[in-house]
């Protein structure tokens, strides 16, 4: 078949110079929302955007005042007396018969530390122990303030008049200054209030309690001398 042997002609844009190009079809662009739904989220974006500016500045302001407020608190709050055992002796107890005109001498310092407050002491009551067994109790001093950064001296003497030491009693010291120490327990009773510029606090009950040991001669041991007390409120 004769028809079958042709090649097939194939026609290309130089072959027709003025024929104008195909231009691509533009889509149409499909609106899943509206224009009102596209205004209502700018809207609520705003006011997250200013909800979370607000919180941030809240919470800058509180952590400022909570840092201020902490500082005043640090610098503001009451520390409590520190006491240190300065001397402690008992005269006779180098006598057999020492009871008869017995006497205990001490001296403590009473240091207030806090820089802005002061200490009311409206009362101060002072007795000494032996194995746990009062032998004698006394008022110490009348009432006074102490000045923030003070040291006050607190001594007194218990005589035969204040303790209650019999001759069985001191033959226990006798006993004791054989082995040559004997402890006794000094404590301190007071009510204080604390003072923060025109502000006073509410009483507390304060306990001062110092373990002090002298020799055979009846005076403090060297080391137990300026040995710091124990402080605590009920």
């Amino acid at each position: 078949m004769a028809g079958s042997d042709r090649l097939p002609i194939r026609y290309t844009l130089q072959d027709y110079p003025n024929q104008p190009t195909p231009q691509p079809q533009p889509q149409p662009i499909k609106r899943h929302h509206t224009a009102r739904y596209y205004a209502h989220r700018v809207r609520e974006s705003l006011t997250n955007r200013v909800i979370k500016i607000l919180c941030t500045i809240f919470l800058s302001l509180l952590l400022f005042v909570g840092i201020v407020l902490f500082i005043l608190w640090l610098s503001l709050r009451p520390h409590r007396p520190r006491f240190h055992i300065v001397d402690f002796i008992v005269p006779g107890l180098s006598q057999p018969s020492g009871f008869e005109n017995a006497q205990i001498t001490f001296n403590v310092t009473d240091r207030n530390s806090n820089p802005h407050i002061g200490i009311y002491y409206d009362s101060m009551v002072g007795s000494v122990f032996y194995k746990d067994q009062q032998i004698g109790s006394a008022p110490l001093m009348d009432p006074f303030y102490q000045e923030p950064k003070t040291t006050t001296i607190v001594y007194s003497t218990f005589s035969a008049a204040t303790l209650t030491v019999n001759s069985n009693r001191w033959k226990e010291f006798m006993d004791a200054r054989q082995q040559g120490t004997v402890i006794f327990r000094l404590e301190i009773t007071s009510v204080i209030r604390f003072k923060v510029t025109t502000w006073d606090s509410k009483h507390h009950k304060m306990h001062v309690n110092c373990d002090v040991a002298v020799g055979p001669d009846g005076t403090i041991l060297p080391t137990w001398k300026n040995k710091k007390c124990p402080v605590y409120f009920s």
